[in-house]
């Protein structure tokens, strides 16, 4: 039984749901107005058929009010003709007469009561026909400034959210220039490195060069050095003086 209920509540809720939705209420007005119509149009249909029957038995209570009138006119004549008999039979036909009078009046009176509230009931209906009919436009509108505003709401939801994506994509992109100025200072590093391994090598190249002036000079020096007696020797020839002083 338990599952039975929750079964049925849930038909029921989805079904809710489902008619909310659907429900659009410029068009729910529209149809209440036109279910007023026809209830007026039934209601005064009502009416009228009430109001006949009134008038039919307004008819037969006056009817029955002559004929009582009639029949006991009657009795009173053949009572001073002196014929009971016929005055007896008068007074029965007025007595029935009578009777069916009380009950045209009773009918008469509830039936006129119930043309009254009828009535009634049909000028109410009137009433608040005339009356949906001058709030539907401001109903409309109102339900048209509504879903303008919840449509303008649901997007200003959805730009901050896209507001929000476009943050994180910003941040992500300034992870992204971050890493690569990481690299670039990496590659400018090895550069850096590059450059001063092939300056050392040109300075290594230069410090050989200057080695091998000074080899130059120094194995100079040593030819300079090793040829000055010859040299004096052969001034002191020019000279004319002895070798052997």
């Amino acid at each position: 039984m338990g599952i039975l209920d929750r079964m049925s509540r849930l038909v029921r809720a989805n079904v809710n749901d489902m008619l909310d939705r659907a429900e659009d209420p410029e068009k729910m007005i529209d149809q209440i107005i036109r279910d007023m119509q026809t209830n007026i149009t039934d209601a005064r249909r009502q009416v009228a058929a009430m109001i006949a029957q009134e008038k039919e038995l307004e008819a037969d209570l006056k009817e029955s009010k002559e004929l009582a009138a009639e029949w006991g006119t009657k009795a009173q004549r053949a009572v001073d003709a002196n014929k009971d008999d016929l005055a007896r039979e008068a007074l029965r036909r007025k007595r029935d007469s009578d009777e069916n009078l009380a009950v045209y009046e009773q009918q008469h009176q509830v039936q006129t009561q119930t043309v009254t509230k009828l009535k009634q009931q049909l000028s109410a209906l009137e009433s608040k026909y005339q009356t949906t009919l001058s709030q539907r436009d401001a109903l409309i509108a109102r339900q048209r400034r509504a879903a303008a505003t919840k449509k303008v709401v649901l997007q200003s939801s959805a730009a901050v959210s896209t507001l929000g994506d476009g943050l994180n994509a910003s941040s992500e992109l300034d992870r992204m220039e971050s890493k690569i100025r990481a690299t670039e200072s990496e590659a400018a590093a090895y550069q850096e490195l590059e450059s001063e391994s092939m300056d050392s090598q040109f300075r290594e190249l230069d410090y050989d060069v200057d080695i091998e002036k000074e080899l130059d000079a120094l194995k100079s020096g040593s030819s300079v050095a090793g040829e000055l007696p010859g040299t004096a020797d052969s001034g002191d020839t020019a000279s004319g003086r002895p070798s052997g002083v």
